[in-house]
Formats: structure tokens, C-alpha cells, sequence
């Protein structure tokens, strides 16, 4: 990918990222800090409810936020499960969800924060095969794995997974916070980063106090 072809997707990803947030601060107005999920959606986890991160590497407010929701799932309890979800709004984004799955498959969930970091701080560019293939290289995993796992049956029936989960909810920006198929919320509903966490905190309770579960 060229300088000015990357420069172009990024600024694509900007624009459309700015309409997403003026879509969610509307319906943040209608339903303040948090919206109604309508239908509510199933868990994918047996007998646990799930609290769903949608993000995308590209996001620069994804990045500021995931280490308050991961500082914040540490201490929830075991019938909490949070799982993350990488969202695409267009095809050119599809790379950076098999990077989160591939990264998964090969247990290197340590460098998910580096892909933040590389994007954000580092100011690459690794939207595409063959720049995330050369990044992963560079950060010790084997390129044959890296190319057996990135482009495998498995790792394409998650993102499809994901971009259906994305659907359902209805997500049109992110970061978004989806708790127990019912609830959603995020910084720009709830006006900040950690107010977010803590409005999940605060309507996973209202959930659990609805279902007589352990808080």
C-alpha cells in the first residue's frame, strides 16, 4: 500500500468513524447514557452473560479505551464473560478483524495492545495482507503460521460471526459496549471513556439484580 493509499484510507476511516459517533450522540440524546437492544440478543456463551466490546483497530478512541475495559473485566464476576469483537464498516477493514482472530488462534493475545500502539503511536500503516504479515514477522511469529491461520476456514467464519453480531446490534460506531444482549453503551453516550465502563458497570447490575445473579 502506497503513502497517499494509505493516507486516503485513513482519512475514509476518520470520516466515516465522525458519522458514526454524530448517529450514536442522536440516539444517545434519545435514550441518554445508554440505548435498548431491540430484540435483545442471545448469548454465545452458555450460561454467562456477556458483555461484548465492539472496536476496531483503527479506532484512536478504541485504543484509549481498552485499557479501562480491560482493567474492568478482571475484576467482574464468573458468570461475566467479556468477549471482543472487531467490527468492519467496509471491506478495507476486513484485514484488521482476521489480525484480531489470527492473533487469537496463535494464543498472542500479548500483543493486542501493540496493534493499538503500532496504528496510534507508531503511526503505521498495517491495514492490508501483506503489511499486518511483515508486522507479525517482526513480532515473532512464524510467517507460515502467520499465512495457515490468517487466511484459514476458521478465522474467516469469525469474522463473519463478527460482522453478524455487528448487525444484530445494530453498531454503527465504536467503541460500543453491549451488555447481556440488552443494553448498549459508549463514551459518546455516556459522555467519557471510563464513564462508559461505568455505565456498564452500572446496567450490568440492574441485569444481575433483575436475574437474582451474584454481583
Amino acid at each position: 500500500m502506497s503513502f497517499a493509499t494509505a493516507a486516503r484510507h485513513f482519512a475514509s476511516l476518520l470520516i466515516f468513524g465522525f458519522l458514526g459517533v454524530s448517529a450514536t450522540l442522536a440516539q444517545a440524546q434519545e435514550n441518554q447514557s445508554y440505548a435498548l437492544v431491540q430484540p435483545a440478543q442471545p448469548s454465545d456463551t452458555k450460561d454467562k452473560i456477556e458483555v461484548l466490546e465492539f472496536f476496531s483497530y483503527s479506532c484512536p478512541h478504541c485504543a484509549a479505551i481498552e485499557p479501562l475495559v480491560q482493567a474492568w473485566g478482571k475484576q467482574l464476576p464468573d458468570n461475566v464473560v467479556v468477549h471482543q469483537v472487531p467490527v468492519a464498516f467496509n471491506a478495507s477493514m476486513t484485514d484488521l478483524q482476521k489480525l484480531f482472530y489470527t492473533l487469537d488462534s496463535l494464543d498472542r493475545h500479548d500483543l493486542h495492545p501493540e496493534v493499538f500502539d503500532t496504528i496510534h503511536q507508531k503511526r503505521q500503516r498495517i491495514f492490508d495482507e501483506k503489511s499486518i504479515r511483515k508486522w507479525a514477522v517482526e513480532h515473532d511469529i512464524d510467517q507460515e503460521k502467520f499465512d495457515s491461520v490468517f487466511n484459514s476456514f476458521g478465522v474467516r467464519s469469525k469474522v463473519a460471526r463478527a460482522n453478524e453480531l455487528a448487525k444484530n446490534y445494530g453498531i454503527n460506531s465504536t467503541p460500543t459496549l453491549a451488555i447481556g444482549g440488552k443494553y448498549l453503551t459508549s463514551p459518546a453516550m455516556a459522555g467519557g471513556y471510563q464513564d462508559a465502563v461505568d455505565e456498564a458497570q452500572r446496567l450490568l447490575d440492574t441485569l444481575q439484580a433483575d436475574q437474582g445473579a451474584p454481583q
